[in-house]
């Protein structure tokens, strides 16, 4: 049995990593493990935002199953029970609040940081504003559009959403060293948040990629712009928002190498890691920017890397490890799961619905022909197909009146409130031309591939009830710019 570390970064999209191409040096960490590990290039995430990706992560199941991604259901086993009952000691770091033990992630750790009870001064200061005045009188109502207009107007950013990535690695490493001496294998898993917008890397991190470091305030105005009105940037804001970008991806990757430094030192030995994303990131390509729930490869393609333990690698500083594989075979964050309990020889739960990539790092078959990805949310049910050479999304409407947000503009309702887009990915890898309707019998078959998923997602219904959240909660995930 052997010690398991997995690190998942939001919003990182593939195309920016180094190992998958990108002419930037955004990732020399992630790098040095692909160059003795193994990169997979074709890793898919099933949903394309936190909140329903991490359920096909952490309980290998899709995001509408077991009654939808609200809250898991406890018919799913999270990968840290699967691990418990192998006998491992398990922790889990994090700060997106959607992953907090409110709503049901607590599950099969020993320790389980979630940042919940640990918000900024400032964002006590907003709580305390809300806990002890009238929140139908005026002094509220103006304290409450003050903070708003601060982070809208001044650049502001009045509370913190999520804890950076060095304070993240520190509790990580404390937890770590804690547990050198204790017999038996570990599990860890870190979230690391900097990668989401806003985009406000340290100044160092800024310089590798530009002149002049952008202040914080103009920073934070930059993502209130892209996500509200994206069609009014400019080109040279664009070129500001993708450094910046690249600055917080830079800074995470410094942190990984950090940890995994610190992993080793503390127990002697490399563990079985893996490194993903939970989604990508969209830069305008499809008219939005952020993660919309619309199933472009730039928000569902992701990196993965799997370094076995053993493999010799560097520590992002250019000592690269040698004798890293290539996989082109298609595969899906929820593959990962199974991974990590079949070589911690646990036993895989009936609930998971991914493969193990074990036969892919040993030289074997592979089964996955399709990633599937599902999401519903305000008017409409969206399910999206890809294959390795096709990409096909379904979006029904259950208001007639709205433009669909999944299909690229120009693209037309097929039967009403259903609309398709159907995209050949060898011919147009950036899907600008929706050929739904002049390929009625490839429109067939992925019809039918829909049909069962959602067969199957209604057999597994079940009702999870809302949860209640608390207003610091609230703020904090508006913070990020959740809206759901």
């Amino acid at each position: 049995m052997t010690d398991l570390v997995f690190v998942t970064i939001d919003s990182l999209r593939a195309d920016h990593v180094g190992a998958f191409g990108y002419d930037r040096p955004t990732t020399p960490t992630i790098d040095d493990l692909a160059a003795s590990g193994h990169r997979f290039e074709n890793a898919f995430a099933h949903a394309c935002s936190t909140r329903p990706s991490f359920p096909s992560i952490l309980t290998s199941s899709y995001p509408l199953m077991y009654g939808g991604f609200e809250r898991l259901s406890p018919d799913r086993t999270i990968v840290s029970e699967a691990l418990a009952d192998a006998g491992y000691t398990n922790a889990g770091f994090h700060s997106n609040l959607f992953l907090s033990a409110d709503f049901g992630y607590d599950r099969g750790w020993e320790t389980y940081f979630d940042s919940k009870t640990d918000p900024s001064a400032t964002a006590r200061l907003r709580q305390a504003v809300k806990d002890h005045l009238d929140q139908e009188g005026r002094l509220f109502q103006f304290l409450a559009r003050a903070f708003s207009a601060a982070e809208r107007q001044a650049g502001v950013n009045v509370g913190a959403a999520y804890v950076v990535a060095d304070d993240i690695t520190d509790r990580v490493l404390e937890w770590v060293r804690s547990r050198a001496a204790r017999t038996g294998p570990r599990f860890l898993w870190v979230h690391y948040m900097d990668v989401h917008h806003p985009y406000v890397p340290p100044a160092d991190y800024q310089r590798r990629f530009r002149n002049d470091p952008v202040e914080k305030r103009e920073a934070v105005q930059l993502r209130r712009k892209m996500v509200e009105n994206p069609d009014d940037l400019t080109a040279a804001e664009h070129e500001t928002l993708v450094d910046l970008y690249d600055a917080e991806i830079r800074f995470a990757d410094a942190e990984i190498g950090r940890l995994l430094r610190g992993v080793r030192d503390a127990w002697g030995s490399d563990p079985l890691t893996v490194v993903t994303a939970d989604h990508g990131e969209a830069f305008g390509e499809h008219g939005p920017y952020s993660h919309p729930n619309n199933f472009y490869d730039e928000v569902q393609h992701v990196p993965l890397v799997v370094s076995l333990s053993g493999d010799r690698h560097g520590d992002g500083d250019g000592d690269t490890g040698e004798g890293g594989q290539v996989h082109d075979e298609l595969v899906g964050l929820m593959d990962v799961a199974p991974t990590l309990v079949d070589y911690a020889d646990g036993t895989v739960p009936d609930a998971f619905d991914g493969y193990s990539l074990r036969p892919l790092l040993e030289d074997g078959e592979w089964v996955r022909e399709e990633v599937i990805g599902d999401h519903e949310g305000g008017s409409e049910l969206t399910v999206a197909v890809r294959t390795r050479d096709r990409k096909y999304i379904r979006v029904e409407s259950t208001d007639q009146t709205a433009e669909p947000s999944v299909v690229a503009a120009g693209d037309r309702s097929i039967e009403g409130d259903v609309h398709e887009g159907l995209y050949d990915l060898a011919a147009d890898p950036g899907e600008t031309e929706n050929l739904a309707a002049d390929r009625p019998e490839e429109r067939a078959v992925f019809r039918e591939t829909v049909a069962a998923h959602l067969r199957a997602v209604e057999d597994t219904r079940t009702d999870v009830g809302a949860v209640e959240m608390d207003e610091e909660v609230k703020s904090r995930l508006e913070d990020l710019g959740y809206r759901e």
